[in-house]
């Protein structure tokens, strides 16, 4: 299966670069991440590295535009500090941002050959956690008065 490719947003590459090269120091902020709203808006955030696992930039983003009122999130994008430049998201993230926006754009790719490509293709027969849930109004006992 060939992945559709969409649109490289150049502005959240370059916004996420920018906060990696000025925000990132040391071992515990590694990665930055910009993502574009519905909207509009960016957003970004840093990752909290710790040795016991600790939140990737991607997921430090989801809860920052929650913050923001950024609710639907279209495209995002991942950098490394010290110009290692685009960094495609792991296989936790992956898993996170399909749950969250399963129509979710990320940018990889290295150098000069970003691409655009769906969350669903960098996770294919990937599982859905909102399709496992249970319907509450079916599983709710019925009233019999």
């Amino acid at each position: 299966m060939t992945a559709q490719t969409h649109h490289v947003d150049h502005e959240l590459i370059q916004a996420a670069a920018h906060l990696a090269r000025t925000r990132c120091r040391g071992d515990n902020h590694t990665m930055a991440a910009a993502a574009r709203a519905q909207d509009g808006r960016i957003v970004t955030a840093v990752n909290a590295y710790h040795f016991t696992g600790g939140p990737c930039a991607e997921l430090v983003l989801v809860g920052a535009a929650a913050a923001q009122g950024a609710y639907d999130l279209d495209t995002m994008v991942a950098v490394g500090d010290r110009d290692r430049g685009v960094v495609p998201p792991r296989g936790r993230c992956r898993q996170v941002l399909v749950d969250y926006f399963p129509a979710l754009k990320i940018i990889v790719g290295a150098g000069d050959r970003h691409r655009t490509v769906s969350i669903t293709d960098l996770l294919p027969e990937s599982y859905i956690w909102a399709d496992h849930q249970l319907d509450t109004e079916q599983t709710e006992p019925h009233s019999t008065s």
